[in-house]
């Protein structure tokens, strides 16, 4: 097995958890199987039992309006997680091939080659070095003001990819709100049949109970993936980020000393 299908294990892992969960506990009945409806003929009182199983698609419609937002949040969730597995990696954020040719060009001081480089190798990282090398003066040389840019670059630079790992945390957030929502609403249904038929309507009774509680698993089964992936990409965005500061340091670095060593 070579490094690419290395890479996407976690991914196919992710996804066949998901479903599997989704499939179990969206399976598990609500209530008891058997049901004993009573039915009156003209020679007598029949009982009869009737086990109902319902498939995924009835329950999602026995889950009411509050399914249609779930979809949508597990939707975005799925699609987040696929993107981060995708983009919070070192390779693209790092990018290590480049940032040694910078460190030649920088030993050599030359600063225009480094710039070259960064354009032509677009990252995070790169990007940082190209902010703190506009600002580099080889005749009158400041090592405050260089700081200074990749400070002020890193700090635009390494917000955007944790944007949409935040989002995660939304998506893990509402999801539950919304299937709350979802089982308020049930049980309110639930309330006014009571109060409007009387206890004795199990049947329309059953329905607003199903649909309460579905929500509320629904609400649990997208929350919770959603949850671990944010805290699992945020600790790995952390880990990438911090070897971004060691790696800019060993540049400015190189930089210092190669124009100390000249003068």
């Amino acid at each position: 097995m070579n490094t690419s299908k290395l890479r996407l294990l976690p991914t196919i892992i992710a996804i066949a958890l998901f479903a599997v969960a989704t499939q179990w506990v969206l399976t598990q009945p609500l209530s008891a199987q058997d049901t004993e409806v009573a039915t009156e003929v003209a020679d007598g009182e029949e009982i009869a039992d009737e086990s109902q199983e319902k498939s995924l698609y009835d329950m999602y419609k026995a889950g009411g309006w509050a399914m249609y937002p779930l979809s949508l949040l597990s939707m975005g969730g799925f699609g987040l997680i696929i993107y981060n597995f995708m983009a919070v990696r070192p390779e693209p954020i790092l990018n290590a091939a480049a940032t040694v040719q910078i460190d030649e060009a920088l030993a050599a001081i030359d600063v225009e080659r480094a710039k070259t480089i960064c354009q032509e190798n677009p990252s995070p990282v790169t990007n940082i070095i190209e902010a703190g090398m506009n600002r580099v003066d080889v005749n009158n040389f400041d090592p405050e003001q260089v700081k200074e840019a990749i400070e002020e670059s890193s700090a635009e630079e390494l917000a955007g990819p944790f944007v949409l790992i935040n989002y995660l945390s939304v998506v893990g957030s509402l999801s539950p709100m919304v299937g709350l929502l979802g089982t308020v609403s049930g049980m309110v249904k639930a309330f006014n049949v009571i109060e409007a038929e009387g206890a004795g309507s199990a049947q329309a009774l059953a329905g607003n109970i199903s649909e309460a509680l579905i929500t509320t698993a629904t609400g649990m089964i997208v929350g919770i993936p959603a949850m671990f992936f944010f805290f699992f990409f945020k600790n790995r965005y952390g880990k990438i980020t911090s070897r971004i500061g060691r790696v800019v340091g060993e540049l400015q670095f190189t930089l210092n000393k190669a124009i100390k060593n000249r003068t």
